[in-house]
Formats: structure tokens, C-alpha cells, sequence
């Protein structure tokens, strides 16, 4: 997931390591996992012992570069012929780590340099993980939900409804791949009811609500 995602930042301009972090938080949001300095400094060595990535010193560099970067972070990061080549074949993968949250959300970060034909059996396996899912919790609710506590029944209902709001938008990604349409455009400033391209995680896989904790009434979908 890394590696897909550091090599597609660099091949739209060469970074340093602090503006590569700072643009994998911005353009992965919500479903990166937690990225470090300690992360992402042994992922760019590993790139670069594998000729997908090079580094040289940076000229005029006037950023502030926080005091734990030390001076890695004037080194800038470029991608190569063979990293651009590499990235291309990441971009045509369509196993199952593609449906999963993480995977499915760094693929769908580059949907715009993938042909539409893998994207389409992207978003078909992601929508068939999200059903696979969604019975699952179905199943819970309908066998066990007079057994549950109110605080875990209630996560069991918000994960079945996060899984429900994502089948309907991957639903209507495909109808639009297959029509040859781009996505609809949403409104930018609100957002408001726009399905999000975070992926939804898997609440049978977590612990229960805390009871100190309640999730509010109104916050209810």
C-alpha cells in the first residue's frame, strides 16, 4: 500500500520526506494507516535499493523541516524509469488485497491513471467484500441481538448501515463505469450526504462501544 502510494506521489513531482508525508496525509485522509517518520524512511531506502526511487540534495530548500527529520528531509526523492514502470504494473492489480480497506482505498486514490476495465473489477470485488460483510452483520443482528448489550448492538446496526450507504455508492460507480461516465460531481464546499471514499471497517472486528461513551441520539443516520 506503501509503496503504490509513494511512487504515485512522486511520479506528479519530486518531494522531500516531509512533503511526502504531508501529501500522503492529504490525499489518503482518512483510510492511511498511521504514518511515521519511522514508517516511511525505511519504505523509501527499501524503494531506492530497488531502482524504482533516487535521492539527491536539494537546492534552495528554505522549508522549515521539523527538528526529528533531521537533515532527510533535504534530500529530495524522484521516481525512475523503472518506479514509474513498476507503478503502472501496481496499478493493473485486481486481487483480493485490492478489495480490502486499505488496499481498495490507495487503488482508488489513483483510479484517474487506471484503465476503466480495472476499475470496474476493482469496484465489483470491493462491492462483493462490502455484501460479504453486510450479510455478516445481518446474520448477527438476526441471531444474536437479544443477547448483545445496547451499546453493541448499536455498533453492529451503524456498521450494518456504513456497509449498506457503501454497496449503494459502489453501485452506482460501476453503473457509471459501465456507461463510460465519470463519477458525479458533489458539492465541494458541503459534502453533505456525499458518500465517503474512505472505506468502511469491519465492525464485528472490533471491540464494543464504551459505555462511558455513548454514541448521541441525534447522531443517528
Amino acid at each position: 500500500m506503501l509503496d503504490m502510494a509513494i511512487l504515485g506521489l512522486l511520479q506528479e513531482a519530486p518531494m522531500h520526506g516531509y512533503e511526502l508525508r504531508k501529501e500522503l496525509a492529504t490525499k489518503l485522509g482518512t483510510i492511511r494507516a498511521a504514518i511515521s517518520y519511522g514508517t516511511l524512511y525505511p519504505t523509501l531506502k527499501r524503494l531506492k535499493l530497488a531502482g524504482w526511487i533516487s535521492e539527491a540534495a536539494a537546492e534552495g530548500d528554505t522549508e522549515v523541516v521539523p527538528v526529528m527529520t533531521s537533515k532527510r528531509g533535504r534530500v529530495v526523492y524522484k521516481i525512475t524509469a523503472e518506479g514509474k514502470e513498476h507503478f503502472a504494473d501496481l496499478l493493473t492489480q485486481t486481487g483480493p488485497e485490492t478489495y480490502d480497506d486499505a488496499g481498495f482505498g490507495v487503488h482508488f486514490t489513483f483510479f484517474s491513471r487506471t484503465d476503466r476495465a480495472t476499475r470496474l473489477r476493482i469496484l465489483e470485488g470491493r462491492r462483493r467484500r462490502i455484501e460479504e460483510r453486510r450479510e455478516g452483520l445481518r446474520e448477527i443482528l438476526a441471531r444474536a441481538a437479544n443477547r448483545l448489550d445496547a451499546y453493541t448492538l448499536e455498533l453492529q446496526r451503524h456498521g450494518l448501515e456504513a456497509c449498506e450507504r457503501e454497496v449503494r455508492w459502489l453501485e452506482e460507480l460501476i453503473t457509471n463505469e459501465r456507461s463510460g461516465r465519470a463519477p458525479a460531481a458533489r458539492n465541494r464546499a458541503g459534502l453533505t450526504g456525499a458518500p465517503s471514499t474512505a472505506p468502511v471497517a469491519d465492525p464485528t472486528t472490533t471491540g464494543a462501544a464504551s459505555p462511558e461513551t455513548p454514541r448521541p441520539q441525534q447522531d443517528r443516520p
